[in-house]
């Protein structure tokens, strides 16, 4: 029986072979040793936020959601930015917690891969501030220019980069 703590890994963009995803998937390999990832992609398949619907019973997609973000220790989000903000879809999904207390005091590591990034990152680490995760200034970073450090199959060139996410590893590892 694997002892290790479970995180659920949820990649902000929705297409399918994105540097978001590809990062998730190299977190998911590095971070074995310590902790497994599962990696949640299905942000197209929710249904738009809607307070009428955010009941006792709301839609099947989220209840599924919330079950899986209820079952882990912590939580990764790592999304592009699009117009200077986080997706959409992703903003979509988190409304979702916001009648909810899954997110409150749950581990969680906010990375942010785009060109650029900077407000994006901002706004992502309101929200989740916001929904009450927990977080640190080691399990936040921003990827300025990923496509520049990593190939298209998810190799990562930068020596630094791949430091930096190792200690965000480890250092999620100790919330956890």
């Amino acid at each position: 029986m694997d002892n290790h703590p479970k995180v659920l890994a949820i990649c902000g963009s929705t297409r399918v072979q994105s540097a978001n995803l590809l990062l998730l998937q190299y977190l998911q390999k590095t971070a074995a040793p310590y902790f497994n990832i599962t990696i949640y992609t299905h942000l197209d398949q929710l249904p738009h936020f809607n307070p009428d619907l955010d009941s006792d019973s709301p839609p099947a997609e989220i209840r599924e959601l919330r079950r899986l973000v209820e079952e882990v220790d912590g939580i990764i989000i790592c999304t592009p930015e699009y117009v200077f903000s986080i997706p959409g879809s992703l903003k979509n999904a988190l409304e979702w917690f916001v009648s909810t207390t899954l997110l409150s005091d749950k581990p969680t590591a906010l990375i942010t891969a785009s060109s650029s990034g900077d407000v994006a990152h901002k706004e992502l680490k309101l929200i989740m501030d916001t929904l009450g995760a927990r977080s640190n200034e080691d399990t936040v970073v921003l990827i300025k220019s990923i496509k520049s450090k990593m190939s298209a199959t998810g190799e990562i060139s930068s020596s630094e980069l791949r430091e930096r996410l190792l200690q965000l590893i480890l250092s999620l590892n100790t919330l956890l």
